[in-house]
């Protein structure tokens, strides 16, 4: 699906039109991977648009370029404030928010702290991420011959752009094979994650998820999904899940800020369930989408709403004085 443009895009400190946000083609993440990255949603509410979990978010982007020893050129308060003005200046109301901080051109080094770290943060309207009818209906998914990293290669808790060669190769394969999404367990064969979200299988009334040390993201609509599970009195278990689980199970489904809660029916052609969303997962779901639209209370403060915050200005730079480096 292409990505629907914006106008402008919030590059290095200043917005510009979405056209002339470019890179040279010696950029070192394009060579090497060497980016962190974010995906924000931002929710239509009765108040204006608002942003889900916008500081953890933030934080997690800020501990991917930690642990990869880039440090990023501005404050997480200067980053926030520029996700939110990017939403506001493009006038959007339901969106998705790319956060991206890369290397840019300075050297080929495979130690890349020479090269100068930039910041770009664009938005865009971007509806459901496994299909318009994937939240009521399922998804049909297979699990994958790729493997997630194992743990000491690299590090998973991060959103690292060089990691996800790994998630396109998983993707690339279900979608070869008639699927919607693909399933990677770790390198012991447990079961880790979906090629872009966190995964959740019930059975007999329990909600088991598997741990972080099992090469998963840290998902934040994860860590939301497992508070509203036991908000509504549900045992959540982290521990690793055997492959054979999933077919015997009672319900699975993903979670993540594009997937937001989407139930699975099928795993390699075997039916979970009674093919359908289980109760447990609509339970959630309709839980969790009260609280992004505005519908229900938000006692956690997960929404950040854009019209209830200051706006905050940034230099817009015209063609005829912009940077030479972009």
């Amino acid at each position: 699906m292409p990505v629907p443009k914006s106008i402008f895009i919030w590059m290095d400190g200043h917005f510009i039109e979405w056209e002339r946000a470019t890179v040279h083609v010696a950029t070192h993440a394009l060579h090497y991977g060497s980016s962190a990255f974010e995906g924000v949603r931002a929710y239509t509410t009765p108040q204006g648009p608002a942003l889900f979990c916008l500081d953890p978010h933030v934080e997690r982007l800020f501990n991917s370029c930690k642990m990869y020893k880039m440090p990023i050129p501005y404050l997480p308060a200067q980053i926030r404030d520029a996700i939110v003005e990017t939403v506001r200046i493009n006038e959007l109301q339901s969106c998705y928010v790319r956060p991206l901080v890369f290397r840019g051109a300075e050297n080929f080094s495979l130690d890349p702290r020479k090269c100068p770290v930039q910041v770009v943060i664009f938005a865009f309207p971007w509806g459901r991420y496994l299909g318009p009818e994937a939240i009521e209906k399922g998804v049909d998914v297979g699990v994958s011959s790729w493997r997630r990293m194992a743990t000491g290669t690299f590090p998973a808790l991060g959103k690292i752009g060089g990691q996800y060669i790994n998630s396109q190769l998983v993707a690339m394969e279900a979608a070869d094979h008639g699927y919607v999404e693909g399933i990677a367990l770790d390198v012991n064969g447990y079961v880790s994650e979906g090629s872009g979200e966190n995964i959740f299988v019930i059975s007999n009334g329990i909600i088991y998820t598997p741990p972080l040390a099992a090469s998963i993201l840290q998902g934040i609509t994860r860590t939301v999904a497992i508070a509203l599970a036991r908000e509504f009195g549900y045992s959540v278990v982290e521990q690793n899940i055997p492959r054979e689980m999933l077919y015997v199970a009672d319900e699975v489904f993903f979670t993540g800020t594009a997937a937001e809660i989407t139930p699975v029916r099928t795993i390699d052609h075997v039916t979970i369930g009674k093919g359908e969303r289980g109760p447990i997962t609509k339970k959630l779901q309709d839980k969790f989408f009260a609280i992004v639209e505005g519908r229900d209370k938000d006692r956690h403060g997960w929404m950040s709403y854009v019209n209830q915050t200051a706006p905050v200005k940034f230099e817009f730079v015209p063609a005829a004085t912009e940077r030479s480096e972009h």
